[in-house]
C-alpha cells in the first residue's frame, strides 16, 4: 500500500510547554528516533518501505489551537489504554475515555496537549 501521508508539522505557542509532553508520548507512539533540527522536536517512526514518517513540533507564538484533531492509531483497546495512560502522565489535558465511541467497533481516547491541540488515539474491531 502506498504512503498515506509523508509527515506532521505540529504548533504550538512555546516549544518548552510541549517538550515533555511529546518527549513522553511520541516514542510511545512508535516514533523512536529523535531528529535534531534547530528550533523543532522531531522525531521519525521505522517504516517497513525504508523512508521514515515524522512528527515535529515548532513553536508558533501567535498558534492559536482550533477543531483539528490528529488520531494515531493503536492496535487494541489495550494499546489505546496503555497509551491514554502515558498521554495523561505526561500532561496531556481535557482527556475524555478511554471508551466506546459511536458503535461498539471504535474504542478511542480524546485529549489535548499543553498548548491546546486535539489528539486522539483509536482503534477499530469487527
Amino acid at each position: 500500500m502506498p504512503r498515506r501521508f509523508d509527515h506532521i508539522d505540529l504548533r504550538v505557542r512555546r516549544l518548552s510547554g510541549v517538550r515533555h509532553f511529546y518527549e513522553r508520548l511520541l516514542p510511545a507512539l512508535g516514533f523512536t528516533r529523535e531528529v535534531g533540527i534547530e528550533g523543532w522536536l522531531t522525531y521519525e517512526a521505522e517504516t517497513s518501505g525504508g523512508v521514515p514518517e515524522f512528527f515535529g513540533v515548532t513553536e508558533s507564538a501567535q498558534h492559536v489551537p482550533n477543531e483539528s484533531r490528529i488520531a494515531f492509531w493503536a492496535d487494541s483497546i489495550e494499546e489505546v489504554n496503555r497509551l491514554a495512560t502515558i498521554a495523561v502522565e505526561a500532561g496531556a489535558q481535557h482527556v475524555e475515555g478511554p471508551m466506546v465511541y459511536d458503535d461498539e467497533n471504535y474504542y478511542a481516547v480524546f485529549f489535548e496537549d499543553p498548548s491546546g491541540n486535539r489528539l486522539e488515539i483509536c482503534c477499530r474491531s469487527g
